[in-house]
């Protein structure tokens, strides 16, 4: 039933009306203000409970976080969107954890690339973010406990598997905590002092040049395209440059203040990035998870088929299967494996026991919840 307290007075939307509608919506801000520091005092609570029970208590949760956004989005009324609202929890949920003790992530640098609005889009603004110029070293500043968490690019639905990282947990005993998957959108930046006309040079990563080859052989053949260590150096260098244009995103973009020549270049239109977080612990079922792990096999023939039976025999979705050269040998490989589950479900163990009994070696890399936003 409608408050007749905030009822329009006129038909013809005059300024009584928006008076009345500002006042509801002062009205709402107030209350919402108050029920925000309500669960932040709650949160705050949280936290002394934790820290009463044990001094090295984890207080991000993420088969936590990831059933708070799902029921929000389940339950949502309209008329923002299900992501928006997300968002917007994601935003009051991040404000509170800093509260209880502020995340420091780590992310594959510089500053402006999609990693970073990975790391943002998965942990908040309220995180402590800081830039790493190599994928290795994401990992070991976790590994020193430098960082609370990490976050890495794993697959590109364009380009495929960051080889890079796969390779790191081969040596590493990180645990992976989560997913984000990134529409990702590329966009043709100048700075001030470039012309649409005299492009001459375009740099971005390779991922990037590839992703938008199409696009770039119709538009700028002539152009010579040069690869850089990411998106967000090729923006630092056309800042200053004549006749560069680089290739990036929109976080590139506003932090270099660059002029966007053309939007979403990509050569696919559901172009996609899965990043994973890494840290250093287990973490519990969510309800909708996803498992990663690593087996060497003995080089026999059937070997790759007695790997996968068993996850086909138990009706297990196999997500992602790659392979990546084995350390330990010429010619010998190492698989790398997703599926939908977790390691507590009990059809996941028992195609997992087959499989240690088949490999020669089997590493879990964690169960962790699917990717929410």
């Amino acid at each position: 039933m409608k408050d007749d307290k905030y009822a329009p007075h006129n038909e013809d939307g005059s300024d009584e009306d928006l008076n009345a509608l500002r006042e509801r919506i002062d009205d709402l801000d107030h209350r919402i203000m108050a029920l925000i520091s309500e669960r932040a005092e709650c949160a705050s609570t949280v936290a002394r409970v934790k820290l009463a029970e044990s001094p090295e208590a984890i207080f991000y949760r993420p088969e936590r976080e990831a059933q708070v956004l799902k029921r929000i989005m389940a339950l949502n009324p309209g008329p923002l969107a299900n992501e928006e609202m997300a968002r917007l929890f994601r935003e009051i949920m991040s404000a509170c954890l800093a509260l209880e003790k502020p995340l420091r992530v780590a992310y594959l640098g510089p500053e402006g690339t999609f990693t970073q609005q990975a790391a943002l889009k998965h942990f908040g603004d309220s995180a402590i973010c800081t830039p790493l110029p190599a994928i290795d070293e994401v990992f070991r500043e976790v590994e020193a406990g430098a960082v609370n968490y990490g976050v890495v690019p794993v697959e590109n639905s364009t380009e495929g598997i960051v080889n890079h990282t796969l390779d790191s947990f081969m040596d590493s005993s990180l645990r992976i905590c989560g997913e984000v998957v990134l529409r990702i959108h590329h966009h043709l930046l100048v700075g001030e002092n470039t012309r649409r006309d005299k492009v001459s040079r375009i740099y971005s990563h390779s991922q990037s040049l590839a992703q938008c080859r199409k696009w770039l052989d119709a538009h700028y053949p002539h152009a010579e395209r040069v690869a850089v260590s990411s998106n967000a150096e090729a923006a630092r260098r056309v800042k200053s440059e004549w006749h560069t244009a680089a290739i990036a995103g929109d976080m590139a973009a506003r932090l270099y203040a660059l002029e966007r020549l053309d939007e979403k270049i990509e050569d696919q239109p559901d172009n996609a990035t899965r990043f994973l977080i890494i840290g250093n612990h287990d973490v519990p079922p969510s309800g909708e998870d996803r498992t990663s792990l690593v087996a060497a096999m003995r080089n026999q023939p059937g070997a790759l088929h007695d790997l996968i039976e068993p996850f086909q025999r138990h009706e297990i979705d196999m997500t992602r299967l790659e392979t990546r050269p084995s350390r330990h040998g010429a010619w010998n490989y190492v698989f790398f494996i997703d599926f939908r589950g977790h390691l507590e479900d009990p059809r996941v163990r028992a195609a997992l026991d087959e499989v240690h009994q088949r490999a020669s070696d089997v590493r879990l890399l964690g169960s962790y919840p699917m990717g929410v936003l």
